[in-house]
Protein backbone atom coordinates (compact mmCIF):
# COMPACT_ATOMS: atom_id res chain seq x y z
CA UNK A 1 0.00 0.00 0.00
CA UNK A 2 1.11 3.23 -0.71
CA UNK A 3 0.26 7.59 -1.28
CA UNK A 4 -2.59 8.76 0.23
CA UNK A 5 -4.58 5.46 0.61
CA UNK A 6 -1.67 3.66 2.84
CA UNK A 7 -2.69 3.61 6.48
CA UNK A 8 -0.37 2.97 9.29
CA UNK A 9 0.18 -0.51 10.21
CA UNK A 10 1.98 0.38 13.37
CA UNK A 11 -0.49 2.44 14.85
CA UNK A 12 -1.64 0.76 18.26
CA UNK A 13 -5.40 -0.21 18.28
CA UNK A 14 -5.63 -0.82 22.50
CA UNK A 15 -8.08 -3.38 23.84
CA UNK A 16 -10.35 -1.26 26.36
CA UNK A 17 -13.10 -3.24 27.59
CA UNK A 18 -13.16 -2.12 31.53
CA UNK A 19 -14.35 1.02 33.13
CA UNK A 20 -13.21 4.36 31.91
CA UNK A 21 -15.21 6.68 33.18
CA UNK A 22 -18.45 8.36 32.46
CA UNK A 23 -17.35 11.80 30.84
CA UNK A 24 -14.77 9.41 28.83
CA UNK A 25 -16.27 10.49 25.45
CA UNK A 26 -13.80 11.03 22.22
CA UNK A 27 -14.69 10.49 18.58
CA UNK A 28 -12.52 7.90 17.23
CA UNK A 29 -12.83 8.93 13.64
CA UNK A 30 -11.23 12.21 14.24
CA UNK A 31 -9.04 13.85 16.98
CA UNK A 32 -11.94 16.33 18.17
CA UNK A 33 -13.32 15.62 21.28
CA UNK A 34 -17.02 15.27 21.63
CA UNK A 35 -18.74 18.10 23.95
CA UNK A 36 -18.73 16.41 27.39
CA UNK A 37 -20.79 19.66 28.99
CA UNK A 38 -24.36 20.15 29.09
CA UNK A 39 -27.10 22.09 30.36
CA UNK A 40 -29.67 21.70 32.37
CA UNK A 41 -31.74 24.52 30.78
CA UNK A 42 -31.67 22.58 27.44
CA UNK A 43 -33.92 19.91 28.59
CA UNK A 44 -37.55 21.63 29.16
CA UNK A 45 -37.49 20.62 25.48
CA UNK A 46 -38.36 16.93 26.72
CA UNK A 47 -41.23 18.31 28.96
CA UNK A 48 -44.23 19.43 28.63
CA UNK A 49 -44.93 20.86 25.14
CA UNK A 50 -41.44 19.40 23.84
CA UNK A 51 -43.34 15.97 23.02
CA UNK A 52 -42.52 13.92 26.17
CA UNK A 53 -44.45 13.90 29.51
CA UNK A 54 -42.22 13.35 32.03
CA UNK A 55 -42.61 11.33 35.41
CA UNK A 56 -42.95 13.68 39.14
CA UNK A 57 -39.94 12.33 39.71
CA UNK A 58 -38.55 13.66 36.55
CA UNK A 59 -39.75 17.23 37.29
CA UNK A 60 -38.58 16.83 40.81
CA UNK A 61 -34.87 15.98 39.93
CA UNK A 62 -34.68 18.81 36.75
CA UNK A 63 -36.00 21.46 39.23
CA UNK A 64 -33.53 20.70 41.93
CA UNK A 65 -31.16 20.61 39.01
CA UNK A 66 -31.78 24.25 37.67
CA UNK A 67 -31.79 24.97 41.60
CA UNK A 68 -29.27 23.07 43.08
CA UNK A 69 -27.01 26.43 44.19
CA UNK A 70 -29.66 27.83 46.58
CA UNK A 71 -29.29 24.58 48.40
CA UNK A 72 -26.89 23.69 51.46
CA UNK A 73 -27.53 20.05 51.70
CA UNK A 74 -29.67 17.77 50.03
CA UNK A 75 -28.76 15.40 53.09
CA UNK A 76 -32.64 14.91 54.13
CA UNK A 77 -33.93 13.57 50.65
CA UNK A 78 -33.81 9.58 50.30
CA UNK A 79 -30.56 8.28 49.11
CA UNK A 80 -31.71 7.31 45.64
CA UNK A 81 -33.04 10.86 45.16
CA UNK A 82 -29.65 12.14 45.95
CA UNK A 83 -28.14 9.89 43.46
CA UNK A 84 -30.15 10.69 41.06
CA UNK A 85 -29.77 14.62 41.80
CA UNK A 86 -25.77 14.06 41.80
CA UNK A 87 -25.59 11.67 38.74
CA UNK A 88 -27.45 14.91 36.58
CA UNK A 89 -25.13 17.41 38.19
CA UNK A 90 -21.87 15.26 37.18
CA UNK A 91 -23.02 14.72 33.66
CA UNK A 92 -23.83 19.03 33.10
CA UNK A 93 -20.41 19.23 34.49
CA UNK A 94 -22.06 21.95 37.43
CA UNK A 95 -20.32 20.75 40.06
CA UNK A 96 -17.39 22.27 41.89
CA UNK A 97 -15.57 21.75 44.97
CA UNK A 98 -18.09 24.37 47.09
CA UNK A 99 -21.20 22.82 45.34
CA UNK A 100 -20.47 19.06 46.52
CA UNK A 101 -20.89 19.98 49.75
CA UNK A 102 -23.71 20.18 49.59
CA UNK A 103 -23.91 15.97 49.28
CA UNK A 104 -22.36 15.69 52.36
CA UNK A 105 -23.93 12.81 54.18
CA UNK A 106 -26.13 11.66 51.55
CA UNK A 107 -25.08 8.07 51.44
CA UNK A 108 -24.46 8.19 47.71
CA UNK A 109 -23.74 4.79 46.55
CA UNK A 110 -21.81 5.69 43.09
CA UNK A 111 -19.89 8.13 42.82
CA UNK A 112 -18.24 8.68 39.41
CA UNK A 113 -15.56 11.46 38.99
CA UNK A 114 -13.57 10.31 36.15
CA UNK A 115 -12.04 12.56 33.56
CA UNK A 116 -14.28 15.45 35.90
CA UNK A 117 -12.31 18.59 36.50
CA UNK A 118 -11.18 20.03 39.30
CA UNK A 119 -11.27 17.17 41.53
CA UNK A 120 -8.67 16.87 44.55
CA UNK A 121 -8.80 15.84 48.11
CA UNK A 122 -11.58 18.49 48.95
CA UNK A 123 -14.18 16.02 47.28
CA UNK A 124 -12.92 12.98 49.01
CA UNK A 125 -13.72 14.43 51.88
CA UNK A 126 -17.24 14.73 51.19
CA UNK A 127 -16.94 11.24 49.03
CA UNK A 128 -15.78 9.45 52.39
CA UNK A 129 -18.65 11.29 54.27
CA UNK A 130 -21.12 8.76 52.51
CA UNK A 131 -18.95 6.03 54.55
CA UNK A 132 -20.80 2.60 54.14
CA UNK A 133 -23.15 3.40 51.65
CA UNK A 134 -20.51 4.03 48.87
CA UNK A 135 -19.81 1.35 46.87
CA UNK A 136 -18.26 2.78 43.84
CA UNK A 137 -16.21 5.34 43.30
CA UNK A 138 -14.27 6.21 40.07
CA UNK A 139 -11.47 9.54 40.29
CA UNK A 140 -9.72 8.93 36.86
CA UNK A 141 -7.34 12.04 35.99
CA UNK A 142 -7.99 13.36 39.11
CA UNK A 143 -5.13 14.98 41.96
CA UNK A 144 -5.88 13.00 44.74
CA UNK A 145 -3.14 12.55 46.69
CA UNK A 146 -1.85 10.12 49.74
CA UNK A 147 -4.38 12.11 51.95
CA UNK A 148 -7.42 11.48 50.22
CA UNK A 149 -6.82 7.88 49.59
CA UNK A 150 -6.54 7.70 53.59
CA UNK A 151 -9.82 9.56 53.84
CA UNK A 152 -11.54 6.30 51.59
CA UNK A 153 -10.08 3.86 54.04
CA UNK A 154 -13.32 3.70 56.47
CA UNK A 155 -15.51 2.76 53.12
CA UNK A 156 -15.81 -0.29 54.27
CA UNK A 157 -18.17 -1.71 51.55
CA UNK A 158 -15.99 -0.18 48.56
CA UNK A 159 -16.50 -2.56 45.79
CA UNK A 160 -15.13 -0.18 42.77
CA UNK A 161 -12.42 1.98 42.86
CA UNK A 162 -10.73 3.55 39.86
CA UNK A 163 -7.47 5.99 40.09
CA UNK A 164 -6.39 5.64 36.17
CA UNK A 165 -4.21 8.60 35.28
CA UNK A 166 -3.59 9.65 38.63
CA UNK A 167 -0.21 10.74 39.19
CA UNK A 168 -0.16 12.81 42.99
CA UNK A 169 -0.50 9.74 45.14
CA UNK A 170 2.40 7.82 46.61
CA UNK A 171 3.01 3.98 46.79
CA UNK A 172 2.94 4.59 50.82
CA UNK A 173 -0.96 6.06 49.85
CA UNK A 174 -1.71 2.87 48.55
CA UNK A 175 -1.46 1.14 52.14
CA UNK A 176 -5.01 2.70 52.44
CA UNK A 177 -6.21 0.82 50.00
CA UNK A 178 -5.03 -2.17 51.67
CA UNK A 179 -7.85 -2.15 53.83
CA UNK A 180 -10.93 -1.95 51.50
CA UNK A 181 -11.38 -5.76 51.92
CA UNK A 182 -14.50 -6.27 49.92
CA UNK A 183 -12.54 -4.42 46.70
CA UNK A 184 -13.34 -6.62 43.68
CA UNK A 185 -12.40 -3.99 40.95
CA UNK A 186 -9.94 -1.59 41.36
CA UNK A 187 -7.64 0.37 38.52
CA UNK A 188 -4.83 2.68 38.73
CA UNK A 189 -4.00 2.81 34.85
CA UNK A 190 -0.98 4.56 33.90
CA UNK A 191 0.42 5.17 37.08
CA UNK A 192 4.81 5.87 38.19
CA UNK A 193 3.71 5.50 41.40
CA UNK A 194 2.76 1.76 41.61
CA UNK A 195 5.28 0.36 42.65
CA UNK A 196 6.89 -3.69 43.68
CA UNK A 197 6.45 -1.89 47.13
CA UNK A 198 3.31 -0.61 47.01
CA UNK A 199 1.88 -3.45 45.53
CA UNK A 200 1.88 -5.20 49.16
CA UNK A 201 -1.03 -3.43 49.92
CA UNK A 202 -3.42 -5.34 46.81
CA UNK A 203 -2.17 -8.82 48.80
CA UNK A 204 -4.98 -8.25 51.73
CA UNK A 205 -7.79 -7.78 48.83
CA UNK A 206 -8.52 -11.14 48.59
CA UNK A 207 -11.97 -10.64 47.10
CA UNK A 208 -10.93 -8.86 44.36
CA UNK A 209 -11.87 -9.81 40.98
CA UNK A 210 -10.68 -7.67 38.40
CA UNK A 211 -7.34 -5.77 38.81
CA UNK A 212 -6.35 -3.07 35.86
CA UNK A 213 -2.34 -2.01 36.00
CA UNK A 214 -1.95 -0.84 32.43
CA UNK A 215 0.63 1.28 31.36
CA UNK A 216 2.33 1.07 35.12
CA UNK A 217 5.87 1.27 34.62
CA UNK A 218 7.50 0.54 37.83
CA UNK A 219 5.64 -2.81 38.64
CA UNK A 220 8.20 -5.99 37.76
CA UNK A 221 8.67 -7.73 40.68
CA UNK A 222 5.67 -6.85 42.07
CA UNK A 223 3.47 -10.05 40.87
CA UNK A 224 4.78 -11.99 44.24
CA UNK A 225 2.04 -9.92 46.33
CA UNK A 226 -1.09 -11.12 43.74
CA UNK A 227 -0.21 -14.91 44.59
CA UNK A 228 -2.97 -14.58 47.23
CA UNK A 229 -5.57 -13.26 45.34
CA UNK A 230 -7.31 -16.58 44.59
CA UNK A 231 -10.68 -15.15 43.52
CA UNK A 232 -8.73 -12.49 41.03
CA UNK A 233 -10.45 -13.26 37.18
CA UNK A 234 -9.22 -10.41 35.47
CA UNK A 235 -5.35 -9.04 34.90
CA UNK A 236 -4.76 -6.03 32.57
CA UNK A 237 -0.61 -5.21 32.22
CA UNK A 238 -0.70 -4.28 28.53
CA UNK A 239 1.72 -1.67 27.66
CA UNK A 240 3.55 -2.19 31.03
CA UNK A 241 7.12 -2.79 29.20
CA UNK A 242 8.81 -3.30 32.15
CA UNK A 243 7.34 -7.15 32.71
CA UNK A 244 9.41 -10.00 32.48
CA UNK A 245 8.89 -13.90 32.06
CA UNK A 246 9.67 -14.16 35.95
CA UNK A 247 6.47 -11.57 36.68
CA UNK A 248 4.46 -14.44 34.68
CA UNK A 249 6.00 -17.04 36.95
CA UNK A 250 5.00 -15.11 39.73
CA UNK A 251 1.20 -15.28 39.16
CA UNK A 252 0.77 -18.89 37.43
CA UNK A 253 -1.45 -19.88 40.22
CA UNK A 254 -4.41 -17.98 40.31
CA UNK A 255 -6.60 -21.01 38.70
CA UNK A 256 -9.27 -18.55 38.70
CA UNK A 257 -7.91 -16.14 36.14
CA UNK A 258 -9.90 -16.37 33.09
CA UNK A 259 -8.94 -12.46 31.46
CA UNK A 260 -5.13 -11.91 30.88
CA UNK A 261 -3.84 -9.12 28.66
CA UNK A 262 -0.40 -8.64 28.41
CA UNK A 263 -0.30 -6.61 25.16
CA UNK A 264 3.30 -4.60 24.99
CA UNK A 265 5.13 -6.09 27.69
CA UNK A 266 8.79 -7.46 27.42
CA UNK A 267 7.73 -11.25 27.66
CA UNK A 268 9.21 -13.85 25.96
CA UNK A 269 8.04 -17.77 24.39
CA UNK A 270 9.91 -18.48 27.62
CA UNK A 271 7.10 -17.89 29.73
CA UNK A 272 4.50 -19.83 28.18
CA UNK A 273 4.61 -22.53 30.32
CA UNK A 274 3.92 -20.56 32.88
CA UNK A 275 0.77 -18.83 31.08
CA UNK A 276 0.26 -22.64 30.21
CA UNK A 277 -0.51 -23.42 33.77
CA UNK A 278 -3.74 -20.77 33.87
CA UNK A 279 -5.87 -23.92 32.90
CA UNK A 280 -9.12 -21.67 33.32
CA UNK A 281 -8.24 -18.88 30.86
CA UNK A 282 -10.71 -18.01 28.08
CA UNK A 283 -8.77 -14.61 26.71
CA UNK A 284 -5.28 -14.28 26.46
CA UNK A 285 -3.50 -11.06 25.18
CA UNK A 286 0.12 -11.55 23.50
CA UNK A 287 0.47 -9.20 21.09
CA UNK A 288 3.40 -7.55 20.59
CA UNK A 289 5.30 -9.41 22.85
CA UNK A 290 8.65 -10.98 21.82
CA UNK A 291 6.98 -13.83 20.89
CA UNK A 292 8.54 -16.57 18.28
CA UNK A 293 7.64 -20.10 17.90
CA UNK A 294 9.52 -21.81 20.76
CA UNK A 295 7.75 -23.18 22.99
CA UNK A 296 4.62 -22.45 21.61
CA UNK A 297 3.76 -26.25 22.46
CA UNK A 298 2.70 -25.10 25.79
CA UNK A 299 -0.47 -23.40 24.44
CA UNK A 300 -2.08 -26.51 23.39
CA UNK A 301 -3.37 -26.86 26.56
CA UNK A 302 -5.49 -24.23 27.13
CA UNK A 303 -8.51 -26.20 25.99
CA UNK A 304 -10.73 -23.22 27.59
CA UNK A 305 -9.27 -20.40 25.41
CA UNK A 306 -11.71 -18.75 23.43
CA UNK A 307 -9.83 -15.46 22.31
CA UNK A 308 -5.98 -15.56 21.58
CA UNK A 309 -4.64 -12.50 20.13
CA UNK A 310 -0.75 -12.82 18.44
CA UNK A 311 -0.51 -9.78 16.46
CA UNK A 312 2.88 -8.56 15.88
CA UNK A 313 5.11 -11.32 17.03
CA UNK A 314 7.16 -12.94 15.24
CA UNK A 315 5.60 -16.51 14.81
CA UNK A 316 5.07 -18.66 11.77
CA UNK A 317 2.83 -21.29 9.80
CA UNK A 318 5.19 -23.66 12.80
CA UNK A 319 3.08 -22.20 15.75
CA UNK A 320 -0.68 -22.63 14.16
CA UNK A 321 0.21 -26.53 14.61
CA UNK A 322 -0.11 -25.89 18.55
CA UNK A 323 -3.44 -24.09 17.64
CA UNK A 324 -5.18 -26.68 15.92
CA UNK A 325 -6.73 -28.44 19.38
CA UNK A 326 -7.92 -25.08 20.85
CA UNK A 327 -11.37 -26.02 19.87
CA UNK A 328 -13.12 -23.69 21.47
CA UNK A 329 -11.90 -20.37 19.99
CA UNK A 330 -13.80 -17.83 19.04
CA UNK A 331 -11.70 -15.08 18.24
CA UNK A 332 -8.16 -15.50 16.85
CA UNK A 333 -5.74 -12.21 15.76
CA UNK A 334 -2.70 -12.96 13.63
CA UNK A 335 -2.23 -9.34 12.38
CA UNK A 336 1.42 -8.68 11.04
CA UNK A 337 3.01 -12.57 12.00
CA UNK A 338 4.90 -14.65 9.23
CA UNK A 339 1.65 -16.86 8.55
CA UNK A 340 1.41 -18.32 5.06
CA UNK A 341 -1.49 -20.25 3.24
CA UNK A 342 0.18 -23.23 4.25
CA UNK A 343 -0.53 -22.78 8.32
CA UNK A 344 -3.74 -21.82 7.81
CA UNK A 345 -4.60 -25.66 7.31
CA UNK A 346 -4.01 -26.18 10.92
CA UNK A 347 -7.34 -23.91 11.72
CA UNK A 348 -9.56 -25.96 9.84
CA UNK A 349 -11.06 -27.84 12.96
CA UNK A 350 -11.75 -24.32 14.78
CA UNK A 351 -15.09 -24.86 13.89
CA UNK A 352 -16.29 -22.20 16.34
CA UNK A 353 -14.27 -19.50 15.41
CA UNK A 354 -16.16 -16.20 15.40
CA UNK A 355 -13.63 -13.52 14.21
CA UNK A 356 -10.16 -13.99 11.90
CA UNK A 357 -7.62 -11.48 11.83
CA UNK A 358 -5.37 -12.31 9.04
CA UNK A 359 -4.25 -8.88 8.18
CA UNK A 360 -0.88 -7.46 7.42
CA UNK A 361 0.10 -11.82 6.93
CA UNK A 362 1.75 -13.22 3.82
CA UNK A 363 -1.69 -15.31 2.95
CA UNK A 364 -2.49 -15.64 -0.56
CA UNK A 365 -5.11 -16.82 -2.55
CA UNK A 366 -4.24 -20.53 -1.67
CA UNK A 367 -5.05 -20.00 1.78
CA UNK A 368 -8.75 -19.30 1.36
CA UNK A 369 -9.53 -22.43 1.25
CA UNK A 370 -8.31 -23.70 4.50
CA UNK A 371 -10.93 -21.06 6.33
CA UNK A 372 -14.14 -21.50 4.05
CA UNK A 373 -15.14 -24.02 6.11
CA UNK A 374 -15.27 -22.07 8.93
CA UNK A 375 -18.99 -21.48 8.73
CA UNK A 376 -19.85 -19.48 11.99
CA UNK A 377 -17.02 -16.57 10.94
CA UNK A 378 -18.40 -13.46 11.40
CA UNK A 379 -15.66 -11.29 11.13
CA UNK A 380 -13.03 -11.77 8.58
CA UNK A 381 -10.09 -9.63 8.08
CA UNK A 382 -7.86 -9.61 4.69
CA UNK A 383 -6.38 -6.27 4.48
CA UNK A 384 -2.83 -6.38 3.12
CA UNK A 385 -2.94 -9.55 2.42
CA UNK A 386 -1.84 -11.35 -1.11
CA UNK A 387 -5.59 -12.21 -1.68
CA UNK A 388 -6.89 -11.67 -5.49
CA UNK A 389 -9.94 -11.07 -7.14
CA UNK A 390 -10.31 -14.82 -8.02
CA UNK A 391 -9.78 -16.53 -4.74
CA UNK A 392 -12.88 -14.60 -3.45
CA UNK A 393 -14.83 -17.42 -4.94
CA UNK A 394 -13.71 -19.48 -1.86
CA UNK A 395 -15.82 -17.16 0.84
CA UNK A 396 -19.16 -19.31 -0.49
CA UNK A 397 -19.82 -21.40 2.47
CA UNK A 398 -19.37 -17.99 5.13
CA UNK A 399 -22.86 -17.53 5.29
CA UNK A 400 -22.56 -15.81 8.35
CA UNK A 401 -20.01 -13.25 7.48
CA UNK A 402 -20.98 -9.58 8.63
CA UNK A 403 -17.61 -8.09 8.17
CA UNK A 404 -15.43 -8.33 5.63
CA UNK A 405 -12.05 -6.35 5.29
CA UNK A 406 -10.59 -6.62 2.01
CA UNK A 407 -8.11 -3.49 1.82
CA UNK A 408 -6.17 -4.30 -0.53
CA UNK A 409 -4.54 -2.67 -3.67
CA UNK A 410 -4.99 -6.18 -5.87
CA UNK A 411 -8.70 -6.28 -4.79
CA UNK A 412 -10.92 -4.37 -8.20
CA UNK A 413 -14.39 -4.96 -9.53
CA UNK A 414 -13.39 -8.19 -10.67
CA UNK A 415 -13.67 -9.06 -6.90
CA UNK A 416 -16.50 -7.56 -5.89
CA UNK A 417 -18.48 -9.20 -8.82
CA UNK A 418 -17.44 -12.58 -7.89
CA UNK A 419 -18.56 -11.70 -4.59
CA UNK A 420 -22.24 -10.97 -6.05
CA UNK A 421 -22.25 -12.57 -10.03
CA UNK A 422 -25.34 -14.49 -10.56
CA UNK A 423 -23.00 -17.03 -12.12
CA UNK A 424 -22.79 -17.95 -7.94
CA UNK A 425 -25.89 -17.61 -6.57
CA UNK A 426 -24.52 -19.12 -3.47
CA UNK A 427 -22.46 -15.74 -3.25
CA UNK A 428 -25.32 -13.92 -2.94
CA UNK A 429 -26.76 -15.68 -0.10
CA UNK A 430 -23.57 -15.90 1.87
CA UNK A 431 -23.12 -12.29 1.94
CA UNK A 432 -26.56 -11.18 2.45
CA UNK A 433 -26.04 -10.77 5.82
CA UNK A 434 -23.16 -8.34 5.83
CA UNK A 435 -23.19 -5.36 7.50
CA UNK A 436 -19.38 -4.37 7.28
CA UNK A 437 -17.49 -3.68 4.07
CA UNK A 438 -13.79 -2.04 4.10
CA UNK A 439 -12.72 -1.89 0.53
CA UNK A 440 -10.23 1.73 1.61
CA UNK A 441 -7.68 0.99 -0.57
CA UNK A 442 -9.24 -1.40 -3.36
CA UNK A 443 -9.48 -0.54 -6.59
CA UNK A 444 -13.01 0.04 -6.94
CA UNK A 445 -14.40 2.04 -9.96
CA UNK A 446 -17.63 3.54 -11.33
CA UNK A 447 -18.48 0.27 -12.32
CA UNK A 448 -17.85 -2.07 -9.50
CA UNK A 449 -20.29 -0.13 -7.41
CA UNK A 450 -23.34 -1.67 -9.18
CA UNK A 451 -22.48 -5.31 -7.07
CA UNK A 452 -23.02 -2.97 -4.33
CA UNK A 453 -26.71 -3.21 -4.65
CA UNK A 454 -26.52 -7.26 -3.61
CA UNK A 455 -25.60 -6.32 0.23
CA UNK A 456 -28.68 -5.15 1.27
CA UNK A 457 -28.15 -5.03 4.89
CA UNK A 458 -24.78 -3.12 4.83
CA UNK A 459 -24.42 -0.45 7.55
CA UNK A 460 -20.48 0.01 7.30
CA UNK A 461 -18.68 0.70 3.73
CA UNK A 462 -15.36 2.36 2.89
CA UNK A 463 -14.37 2.73 -0.50
CA UNK A 464 -11.00 5.02 -0.80
CA UNK A 465 -9.17 3.95 -3.95
CA UNK A 466 -9.63 6.89 -6.00
CA UNK A 467 -11.52 5.30 -8.65
CA UNK A 468 -14.69 6.76 -8.01
CA UNK A 469 -17.05 9.64 -9.48
CA UNK A 470 -20.11 11.13 -9.36
CA UNK A 471 -21.70 8.22 -11.43
CA UNK A 472 -20.37 5.83 -9.31
CA UNK A 473 -22.13 7.42 -5.97
CA UNK A 474 -25.81 6.97 -7.68
CA UNK A 475 -26.02 2.97 -7.11
CA UNK A 476 -24.36 3.81 -3.22
CA UNK A 477 -27.29 6.18 -2.78
CA UNK A 478 -29.40 3.42 -2.87
CA UNK A 479 -27.97 1.52 -0.02
CA UNK A 480 -30.43 3.09 2.12
CA UNK A 481 -29.27 1.55 5.40
CA UNK A 482 -25.48 2.58 5.15
CA UNK A 483 -25.23 4.70 8.72
CA UNK A 484 -21.08 5.23 8.07
CA UNK A 485 -19.74 5.90 4.98
CA UNK A 486 -16.38 6.98 4.05
CA UNK A 487 -15.33 7.87 -0.10
CA UNK A 488 -12.31 10.21 0.95
CA UNK A 489 -9.19 9.90 -1.28
CA UNK A 490 -11.77 10.44 -4.05
CA UNK A 491 -10.36 13.62 -5.72
CA UNK A 492 -13.13 13.47 -8.61
CA UNK A 493 -16.26 13.13 -6.21
CA UNK A 494 -18.04 17.08 -6.62
CA UNK A 495 -21.18 18.60 -5.19
CA UNK A 496 -23.53 16.03 -6.97
CA UNK A 497 -22.59 13.98 -4.85
CA UNK A 498 -23.58 15.25 -1.77
CA UNK A 499 -26.87 15.85 -4.04
CA UNK A 500 -26.77 11.91 -4.60
CA UNK A 501 -26.23 11.32 -0.70
CA UNK A 502 -29.36 13.66 0.46
CA UNK A 503 -31.73 10.50 0.89
CA UNK A 504 -29.62 8.87 2.91
CA UNK A 505 -31.05 9.89 6.03
CA UNK A 506 -29.82 6.94 8.26
CA UNK A 507 -26.11 8.23 8.12
CA UNK A 508 -24.64 9.01 11.32
CA UNK A 509 -20.92 9.13 9.61
CA UNK A 510 -19.74 10.97 6.34
CA UNK A 511 -16.13 11.46 5.04
CA UNK A 512 -15.67 12.84 1.69
CA UNK A 513 -11.85 14.47 2.39
CA UNK A 514 -10.06 14.89 -0.49
CA UNK A 515 -12.39 15.76 -3.13
CA UNK A 516 -13.87 18.66 -5.15
CA UNK A 517 -16.86 19.36 -2.78
CA UNK A 518 -17.30 23.34 -2.25
CA UNK A 519 -19.59 24.99 0.55
CA UNK A 520 -21.74 25.19 -2.27
CA UNK A 521 -22.64 21.61 -1.95
CA UNK A 522 -23.48 21.31 1.59
CA UNK A 523 -26.73 22.29 1.51
CA UNK A 524 -27.32 18.56 -0.11
CA UNK A 525 -27.00 18.00 3.79
CA UNK A 526 -29.75 19.19 5.21
CA UNK A 527 -32.02 16.71 5.25
CA UNK A 528 -29.56 13.89 6.96
CA UNK A 529 -30.40 14.87 10.66
CA UNK A 530 -29.19 11.70 12.22
CA UNK A 531 -25.67 13.24 11.03
CA UNK A 532 -23.32 12.88 13.49
CA UNK A 533 -19.67 13.24 12.45
CA UNK A 534 -18.50 14.90 8.96
CA UNK A 535 -15.58 15.35 7.09
CA UNK A 536 -14.48 17.07 4.27
CA UNK A 537 -10.89 18.02 4.65
CA UNK A 538 -8.73 19.16 2.26
CA UNK A 539 -12.28 20.18 -0.04
CA UNK A 540 -13.11 23.66 -0.73
CA UNK A 541 -15.40 23.82 2.39
CA UNK A 542 -14.75 26.39 5.19
CA UNK A 543 -15.48 25.53 8.94
CA UNK A 544 -17.81 29.02 9.50
CA UNK A 545 -19.80 27.41 6.82
CA UNK A 546 -20.30 23.88 8.31
CA UNK A 547 -21.25 25.53 11.82
CA UNK A 548 -23.80 27.13 9.81
CA UNK A 549 -25.00 24.27 8.77
CA UNK A 550 -25.26 22.37 12.26
CA UNK A 551 -26.60 25.10 13.94
CA UNK A 552 -29.59 25.74 11.45
CA UNK A 553 -30.29 22.35 10.32
CA UNK A 554 -27.62 19.26 11.46
CA UNK A 555 -28.50 19.18 15.56
CA UNK A 556 -26.93 15.93 15.99
CA UNK A 557 -23.44 17.36 14.42
CA UNK A 558 -21.01 17.42 17.12
CA UNK A 559 -17.65 16.26 15.17
CA UNK A 560 -16.84 18.09 11.49
CA UNK A 561 -13.64 18.51 9.68
CA UNK A 562 -12.51 21.28 9.03
CA UNK A 563 -13.16 22.93 12.37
Amino acid sequence: MGGICSRKREQQVMEDDLHRGVLGRYCRSTSTKWPGAKSFRSKPNNFPGGGTCPSLMELCIHKIGEDFRKYDSFSMLPPDLSQQIFNELVDAQCLTEAYIEAFRDCALRDVLLGEYPGVNDGWIDVISSQRSSLLSVDLSGSTVTDKGLRLLKDSSNLQSLTLDYCDQFSEHGLKYVSGLLNLTFLSIRKSSTVTPDGMRAFSSLVNLEKLDLERCSEIHGGFVHLKGLKKLESLNIACCKCIMDSDMQAISGLQKLTTLNAEGCKITSACLESIAALAALESLNLNRCCLSDDEFENISSLKTLKRLSLAFNRITDACLVHLKGLVNLEYLNLDSCKIGDEGLANLIGLTLLRSLVLSDTEVGSSGLRHISGLHKLEDLNLSFTSVNDASLKRLSGLTNLKSLNLDARQITDVGLANLTSKLFLVYIHCLSGLIKLDLFGARISDAGTVFLKSFKNLQFLEICGGGLTDGGVKHIKEMTSLTQLNLSQNCNLTDKTLELLSGMTALRSLNVSNSRITNEGLRYLKPLKNLRTLSLESCKVTAAEIKKLQSSDLPNLISFRPE
